[in-house]
């Protein structure tokens, strides 16, 4: 073993040894992912399932929707979700609020994060290796390249999901006056709540992709037969905005207390306005103080040369002299 050592300490300096156990390490990772993902089914498993072939239309349905998993992630199930049913339910409202209801999205983003994590990991050992190791090297350098990225690989996914969700429900709040103005319309014009929130989805979509979808979905859970309540509280959950869990509140509270819902929606959508207004006035009035220090930056300066550059420029000559 010393004259391997040796060899590593030469070519690849002091940590030598410590940098080829790593690698060897994460090639055997790879090796080990790569037969995983590669086998093939158990027969015997696949005999179980054919010997449970459904009998009617509703098991077809269910057959159906079960085999739209990935069945290479579904091997990993285990290692890929989390096993705490509150930390399940949370991650995949999480992605469901930043537009991703895939069946698969919970197992999808932990994917996500181990192989970021560790092919970004292996990109920072590769460059530490071949363009910054030397003998000057220091212990947190060589942290700071390796470690570094796969870092940054393994947290990319939950700030990518965090800021997708943020800007979803920035666009929901935005589109969300116009909606219900359109839907304000169609309850009083005689049409029904199911009648006008199919009708709205199809006006909305071309400026409110994601808030067609949820009415879209709303309709659909309402044709087929939920609770009207049940299913604007999912909505609500879904969305993660305010101003639609405050609407939900009101159809919810005008259906428990008999009102007309043309009224709710009247008040509603009138105070959904003035909150609009209030919102363009308080960016209005943030805009002077953000460009308060590009002023600075960008104005200043060139003033100070303009005012000062001729007396320092007759001050040098006056000394030169």
């Amino acid at each position: 073993m010393d004259p391997l050592l040796t060899a590593l300490t030469e070519a690849l300096g002091p940590f030598g040894p410590l940098i080829a156990l790593g690698v060897l390490g994460l090639i055997l990772v790879l090796v080990a992912l790569s037969l995983m993902i590669s086998q093939k089914r158990d027969p015997l498993e696949r005999l179980k399932q054919d010997t449970r072939l459904p009998s009617n239309a509703r098991e077809v349905k269910q057959a159906l929707r079960a085999s739209q998993h990935n069945e290479k992630l579904e091997r990993y199930a285990t290692f890929l979700e989390p096993q705490d049913e509150a930390e399940l339910a949370g991650m995949k409202l999480k992605l469901m609020q930043a537009g991703y209801r895939g069946r698969d999205a919970v197992r999808y983003f932990h994917f996500a994060q181990f192989a970021l994590g560790i092919g970004c990991l292996v990109l920072g050992v590769s460059y530490f290796v071949l363009f910054v190791q030397n003998d000057q090297t220091t212990t947190q350098q060589t942290v700071l390249y390796i470690l570094g990225p796969g870092a940054f690989g393994y947290m990319f996914p939950k700030y990518w999901v965090t800021k997708r969700m943020g800007k979803r429900q920035e666009n929901l709040t935005n589109g969300f006056p116009d909606a219900l103005d359109m839907l304000l319309v169609c309850v009083e014009a005689g049409q029904s709540m199911e009648q006008s929130i199919v009708r709205v989805s199809k006006e909305v979509r071309p400026s409110c992709p994601d808030l067609a979808d949820e009415l879209e979905i709303v309709s659909h859970e309402m044709k087929a037969g939920k609770d009207k309540s049940t299913v604007l509280n999912d909505m609500s959950e879904r969305c993660g905005s305010q101003d639609i869990s405050s609407f939900v509140t009101v159809m919810n509270q005008s259906q428990s207390f008999g009102t007309p819902i043309s009224d709710a929606l009247r008040v509603y959508s009138a105070e959904m306005r003035d909150k609009r207004v209030m919102r363009a006035e308080e960016a209005a009035n943030k805009l002077p103080t953000k460009m308060t220090l590009a002023t600075m930056m960008l104005t200043v300066p060139p003033l100070l040369i303009i005012l000062i550059g001729p007396s320092v420029h007759g001050i040098t000559q006056l000394g030169n002299l």
